[in-house]
């Protein structure tokens, strides 16, 4: 395939990502339906009984899509708390993996979403990720061989730090300028010689990075951002604890990702569009270590039969529908309320799993 046709093709996906996206979970839930091992269980009301997770991750999936940070940070709390009220409770172990199936679904949907706005920097994605790989799968081994008072005593510190490092962060949209050229906007920037146009992107999208290393990058809106990609070594210092934490306990990558782009003057927007590419691939590499890697450090080997299915039928589906839901939500709201919200959540929450963890709870 040449570059045009690929650009082609790529353009193509990005006008259509809706569609593209929201036929995922459909397939995804119908190889469930199919042919997920269940061990003999079965019949409507197996594949019904949790129905009710379906409102449940879409309102966390919409919250966390829209500040940036993994899904699981909300799922795998509630998972341990409130889950077990109205249902069976589940092993540390299957609940980080339930939430990292649902987080990575969640995510790679937003992250679609965020790339067709442009919000996207792929370099600095693509160094991201590989410098996170083998941090995210020892944290994932690792969860199979440690003891549940030290998992949720961990998860309560990462939780804590993520509480922290939010209250630190400003994530309001300061940063973008926008072009006063309406025609710009309207046939792709072309009209406007001082931004970049790329004609492989929708709208007035763009990227062009000068002979000294500065980024400049415009959206579909037509806001611009101007940037470096420098820094790399803060970056990779914080991604691989946040790594380590991704794979142990479904979440931590994302959360000090978000808070090393900004201090390396990254724009708050292409920093949670680029960290949405970052934790989603990570969180699937973690799920599948998570639901092969048992036996590789001589932990229990979990088969597929031990996923819940009946539950992700519809985790899955929430997550994808909220991952498109939080480019809009993020424009519409203010950001600094939603992160507040979460960050006073994330405190209440770690606070809840040290009793847990000293036997109080």
């Amino acid at each position: 395939m040449n570059i045009d046709s690929y650009s082609r093709l790529q353009k193509s996906f990005l006008r259509h990502q809706h569609l593209f996206v929201l036929i995922a979970p459909v397939v995804f839930v119908t190889a469930v339906l199919l042919w997920a091992p269940t061990d003999g269980a079965g019949g409507l009301d197996h594949w019904l009984e949790y129905w009710w997770l379906f409102p449940v991750f879409l309102t966390g999936a919409t919250i966390v899509n829209t500040v940036g940070i993994s899904g699981s940070a909300l799922f795998v709390p509630f998972l341990i708390f409130i889950f077990p009220q109205f249902a069976q409770p589940l092993s540390p172990t299957t609940i980080v993996k339930v939430g990292l199936i649902s987080e990575a679904f969640g995510l790679s949907s937003s992250a679609v979403a965020f790339v067709q706005y442009g919000l996207v920097d792929r370099r600095l994605a693509l160094t991201l990720v590989g410098g996170s790989v083998p941090f995210v799968i020892a944290g994932a081994l690792l969860s199979f061989i440690i003891p549940e008072v030290v998992f949720h005593s961990l998860l309560g510190l990462a939780l804590l730090a993520s509480a922290y490092l939010l209250f630190r962060a400003d994530l309001g949209h300061e940063g973008a300028g926008s072009s006063d050229d309406s025609e710009a906007v309207a046939d792709g920037g072309s009209l406007n010689t001082d931004l970049p146009n790329d004609a492989g992107k929708l709208g007035p999208a763009g990227v062009r990075t000068d002979d000294n290393g500065t980024v400049t990058r415009v959206d579909r809106e037509g806001d611009d951002y101007t940037y470096t990609r420098g820094g790399y070594l803060r970056r990779f210092g914080n991604y691989s604890i946040g790594g380590l934490f991704q794979g142990l306990a479904g979440f931590g990558v994302g959360e000090l990702g978000i808070i090393s782009m900004l201090g390396t003057n990254v724009p708050v927007r292409v920093a949670i569009g680029t960290n949405h590419i970052v934790v989603a691939l990570t969180a699937v590499l973690a799920s599948l270590v998570h639901v092969f890697g048992g036996g590789l450090v001589g932990g229990h080997s979990l088969s597929l039969a031990t996923t819940p299915w009946n539950m992700v039928v519809f985790t899955v589906p929430a997550t994808v529908i909220g991952g498109q839901i939080a480019p809009y939500v993020s424009n519409a709201l203010e950001t600094d309320t939603i992160k507040n919200f979460v960050g006073v959540l994330f405190t209440v929450i770690s606070v809840a799993l040290f009793l847990m963890a000293a036997g109080i709870a």
